[in-house]
C-alpha cells in the first residue's frame, strides 16, 4: 500500500512540474496590471484602450494594434468579461502572450502570459522531500454553521475578503492540530498554512488541497502533496496569507518546498 501511494505521488509531482512549466502555467506570468491604476485604459506595455465598469472590461483597439480576439485580428470596441478557464484559452492575444481578464472584489485586471518569460526559461524544477507516509494522516472536517469571511493580507501587498467554511483536526507529531479551511466547488478543501520551516527550508507559506469530505466529514490530510502557491512561481499572484492560528508549530518536512 505504501508503495501504491508513493508512486501516485511520484505521478502527482510529476504532474504538477508538467504543468508549471506549461507554455502558460504560473511561470509565464509576467504581469497583473489594475484598471483603477491607469485610468485612462493604457495598460504598461499593452497596446488597445482597457477602461472597466462595474460590468467589466471594454477594449477598443485598432487592427495596427495587432490584438486579436477569438483568434482573429481585432479592430473596434469589445466588452470582455472575466476569463474563467485556463490562460491559453483566454479570448485575447498578443502573438504567443495571452491577455487575461480577472476581477477581485470588483476591481478588474488584465494578467499578460508570456511563453517566453525569464522564470519559464530558466526554470530547473520543484525541490520536493520524498513521499513519506508518516505525513498523510486522517482529519475530521467540522463545517462552520455559515460561511465565515475574514481580510487576509495577499502577496501583492493588499487585504482581500478570504471565505472560510470549517476547521480541519488531525493529529500531527503527536499533537492534535486544527487548520482553518476553505471549500471549493468540487468539495475539496483548501488550507493555507505555514509551518516551522516557512521562510527558511520552505516557501513562506503553502497551498493543501484535502480531498471533499465524506458524509461524516472524513477526510485525509496527506502533506506529502502540500505545495508551493502561485505567488512562488511569479511576483505578479495575489496569493492569500494564512488565516491566523495556520501556522503550525511542527517542521512540515514534506511537500513542495522551494524552486529547485
Amino acid at each position: 500500500m505504501t508503495t501504491d501511494a508513493s508512486d501516485a505521488w511520484k505521478q502527482w509531482h510529476e504532474q504538477r512540474v508538467e504543468g508549471v512549466a506549461d507554455p502558460y502555467g504560473p511561470l509565464a506570468l509576467t504581469a497583473t496590471h489594475w484598471a483603477e491604476d491607469y485610468p485612462e485604459g493604457q495598460l504598461p506595455d499593452i497596446p488597445g484602450n482597457w477602461v472597466a465598469d462595474e460590468d467589466g472590461v471594454v477594449l477598443t483597439a485598432a487592427e495596427a494594434d495587432g490584438l486579436t480576439v477569438d483568434g482573429r485580428l481585432f479592430a473596434g470596441e469589445v466588452r470582455l468579461s472575466a476569463d474563467r478557464g485556463p490562460a491559453a484559452g483566454s479570448r485575447v492575444a498578443l502573438g504567443a502572450k495571452r491577455l487575461v481578464v480577472l476581477v477581485r472584489e470588483g476591481a478588474w485586471g488584465v494578467r499578460v502570459y508570456d511563453p517566453g518569460s525569464a522564470a519559464r526559461q530558466a526554470f530547473r524544477g520543484i525541490e520536493a522531500g520524498p513521499y513519506d507516509p508518516r505525513w498523510s494522516v486522517p482529519g475530521r472536517f467540522t463545517p462552520y454553521e455559515g460561511m465565515r469571511t475574514v481580510r487576509l493580507a495577499n502577496a501583492d501587498g493588499r487585504e482581500r475578503g478570504f471565505d472560510l467554511a470549517g476547521e480541519l483536526t488531525f493529529t500531527l507529531a503527536g499533537q492534535e492540530r486544527t487548520l482553518k479551511v476553505a471549500q471549493q466547488g468540487d468539495g475539496r478543501l483548501w488550507a493555507v498554512f505555514a509551518d516551522a520551516t516557512s521562510g527558511d527550508t520552505s516557501f513562506r507559506f503553502r497551498f493543501l488541497f484535502p480531498p471533499a469530505p465524506d458524509a461524516e466529514g472524513r477526510t485525509t490530510v496527506d502533506f506529502n502533496r502540500a505545495q508551493l502557491p502561485p505567488c512562488a512561481f511569479a511576483d505578479h499572484f495575489i496569493c492569500p496569507f494564512p488565516a491566523p492560528g495556520n501556522t503550525l508549530d511542527v517542521a512540515v518536512e514534506a511537500g513542495e518546498r522551494r524552486l529547485s
